[in-house]
């Protein structure tokens, strides 16, 4: 009786603990959206099934999970959405698609986003996003498809790791951003590029 009581106990732990890892997972990625959600306005209310009192945010609208609900896509394109993209969407971790494309997003590219190890696809274009692209971006190898264009990013067109395949057409009506012609051999005097 001592061994079954023992066997049920440890199954028991571990259905608690293997629960308490994807509530938590799930906790950070709500968390990440929801920065997400405070930092624009939302004038057509596309994210307006963002409750953060939600432990799963793979039950909101424009949000794709996969079976262990993590987040792998966020598909937000042309939502009138404005306000300043967030570092914290660099922690979903299995994020696979980002389509953020036709909106009036402003600021930074965040950093961040280089920790995206599995995103596939990256879509910017037709914001209002300026500074340069962020070096970190060229980390990710699973990085099949990009566009940036018709934003006013600035500095040198990152030429490392998986932007070496990226043709000038992800990059186009971007007038301070400059290459890549030099292959980021050199460095542009990107001035006031912030």
């Amino acid at each position: 009786m001592a061994i079954c009581r023992s066997g049920l106990f440890h199954l028991l732990v571990t259905l608690v603990l293997s629960n308490t890892i994807a509530t938590s997972n799930a906790n950070v990625e709500g968390d990440a959206l929801f920065a997400l959600r405070r930092a624009v306005k939302d004038p057509q209310g596309v994210l307006q099934s963002w409750d953060p009192t939600l432990v799963d945010p793979c039950t909101w609208f424009h949000v794709t999970c996969d079976a262990d609900n993590r987040v792998t896509r966020l598909d937000l394109g042309n939502g009138k959405l404005s306000g300043n993209l967030v570092p914290e969407l660099g922690k979903l971790e299995r994020l696979q698609y980002l389509e953020l494309y036709m909106n009036n997003l402003a600021g930074q590219i965040p950093k961040e986003l280089g920790q995206l190890k599995s995103l596939v696809s990256l879509d910017l274009y037709h914001n209002n996003l300026t500074g340069p692209i962020p070096p970190s971006l060229s980390r990710l190898s699973n990085l099949k498809f990009l566009d940036v264009s018709n934003n006013d990013l600035c500095g040198t067109i990152p030429t490392a790791g998986s932007f070496s395949k990226f043709s000038e057409e992800s990059f186009m009506n971007n007038p301070r951003l400059e290459g890549p012609e030099l292959m980021g051999f050199v460095r542009y005097d990107v001035g006031d590029c912030k």
